[in-house]
């Protein structure tokens, strides 16, 4: 097992006038499980390319442990790789799909079938080292491709969407259970998806990126609760974070017509701005009682049993107004949920629930 490390490392592909990854320095510790995770086209499957070897490193270095791998061929790396299409050979039993690296590297036959069978007692493939993938279901296709890196025994597990092509019920099962061996497992493992939620229940940490920019590394719920900036806020949590612009006044942002309170010293550091963006969580809202709260005009109330989310836009606008209105979602108990077409006044149920961004940096204002 080792760290790995991405010291400004950047990836510039021919005919391209903009970095795929951009200087990207990440520290990932010995035995974490790290998720990369952003939109399509934000670099994080380039950046895993890059530590196994399948990209070119233009500038910058990438380390495993204390050695420099920038430009080592990928046999040489000690990782082990989970494609989003398995790349199973469809001629070959599950044992020796699974064995088949070792094979490679001249492991002997009863170290070889020794490695598939604990590898497979893991994954609860016992039962199916006979068969080939084509007489297996999507989700024991995935576990034989995770037995085939597990065998390997390597410094560094890199998985590249490896739960895409699976039903949604099938994803959220499985991910559990590649998040629980990993830990049982302990090695280094990179992972990269574009579904936000995936990140946030599996990775020890998360890096989001954008434009081959890594925007901010943390924890999930740090990164839930302390976004860096717009970016960060709007992509992490599902439903996503409410982000309303509105004016500075004496007290706090208006928007509509109502005054979001906002401390001053937070008012201090918008630097002559005119306006700013409040973010605030879907269930950092509650319907006030009182004629006090930004207006919203119910436009669809979603029943999901325990909870209800509103979805609306601020009440009072225009038919032209109402085309580049910004939705805002409010997640309350389902029995106390209003009716579509109702106007309901929302407050902050929480001070600290109230984020600030500047709409000049697009950066937090909170924490400065």
């Amino acid at each position: 097992m080792a760290t790995v490390s991405y010291r400004e490392a950047s990836r510039v592909y021919p005919g391209s006038d903009r970095a795929a990854v951009n200087k990207l320095d990440l520290e990932i510790a010995d035995g974490e499980f790290m998720v990369l995770v952003g939109p399509s086209g934000c670099g994080k499957s380039t950046s895993l390319r890059m530590l196994a070897g399948l990209e070119e490193v233009n500038s910058g270095n990438i380390f495993i442990g204390d050695r420099d791998v920038t430009d080592l061929p990928p046999k040489d790396r000690d990782i082990a790789m989970v494609f989003q299409n398995y790349a199973l050979y469809p001629h070959m039993t599950v044992a020796d799909n699974m064995g088949f690296a070792l094979k490679m590297q001249n492991v002997p036959k009863a170290d070889r079938q020794k490695r598939v069978q604990e590898a497979a007692r893991l994954l609860g493939l016992e039962d199916f080292l006979n068969r080939k993938p084509k007489a297996l279901s999507g989700g024991q296709r995935q576990r034989v491709a995770m037995g085939r890196a597990i065998v390997r025994q390597p410094q560094v597990f890199l998985m590249d969407e490896p739960l895409s092509n699976l039903d949604a019920k099938l994803r959220v099962s499985t991910r559990t259970q590649i998040a629980a061996l990993q830990r049982r497992l302990g090695v280094t493992t990179v992972y990269v998806t574009h579904d936000q939620t995936e990140a946030m229940t599996m990775g020890d940490r998360v890096a989001v990126m954008k434009d081959g920019v890594l925007q901010q590394v943390d924890s999930p719920l740090a990164l839930y609760d302390h976004p860096n900036n717009l970016f960060v806020a709007g992509f992490i949590g599902s439903p996503a974070m409410n982000l309303l612009e509105g004016v500075i006044v004496d007290g706090g942002v208006k928007v509509g017509d109502y005054t979001v309170p906002v401390p001053r010293d937070i008012l201090a550091r918008a630097n002559g701005e005119k306006n700013l963006t409040v973010g605030i969580r879907p269930e950092n809202f509650v319907v006030s009682d009182s004629n006090e709260g930004i207006a919203l005009d119910v436009a669809l109330v979603e029943e999901l049993g325990a909870d209800s989310y509103l979805y609306g836009t601020l009440a009072g606008l225009s038919e032209d107004e109402l085309v580049d209105a910004q939705q805002i979602i409010v997640r309350m108990e389902a029995r106390k949920a209003p009716k579509k077409g109702d106007v309901v006044r929302l407050q902050s149920s929480n001070p600290h629930g109230v984020h600030v961004f500047s709409n000049t940096t697009e950066q937090r204002l909170n924490d400065l």
